[in-house]
């Protein structure tokens, strides 16, 4: 099954679901039903989340299992609570998540820019658990 888009391709504007069908009778029932709140997380928002649940909060695990560094995963979680609408008052907003290395448009094909340096490639994957410190280190010293 395919991951259901969160906002509308053409203005933007948030999707609401209006046909459910059950996959092993057939039944399907049609209306206007709310999205879930974490529908408009990604794949590797949810593996975050999963992970951080399953440690029960534990950033220092969720560091291990991502083999990422613990300043890369609490970006990652205050990214992911941010786009949940859960970053408390007075904090600031994360920084947008950047494109993958070498991905230069967004979603949905638009061009984002001139194509970054090699080295903030390598940085922006870092940032977002892509890469290890160390495996950029390696890759910047080259």
């Amino acid at each position: 099954m395919y991951h259901a888009p969160a906002a509308c391709p053409v203005c933007g504007d948030q999707l609401i679901t209006t046909r459910k069908g059950c996959l092993q009778c057939g039944t399907e029932i049609a209306g206007e039903f709310a999205a879930c709140e974490f529908c408009a997380l990604n794949e590797a928002d949810l593996e975050l989340l999963r992970v951080f649940l399953g440690s029960r909060g534990n950033l220092r695990e969720v560091e291990r299992h991502l083999q990422v560094s613990y300043p890369t995963a609490r970006t990652r979680l205050d990214a992911v609570l941010a786009k949940l609408g859960l970053t408390p008052p007075g904090d600031p907003a994360p920084a947008p998540e950047e494109p993958p290395a070498g991905d230069e448009s967004g979603e949905y094909g638009e061009e984002i820019g001139a194509p970054a340096s090699a080295q903030e490639q390598i940085l922006a994957r870092v940032a977002s658990g892509e890469l290890s410190a160390e495996v950029a280190a390696q890759l910047l010293g080259s």
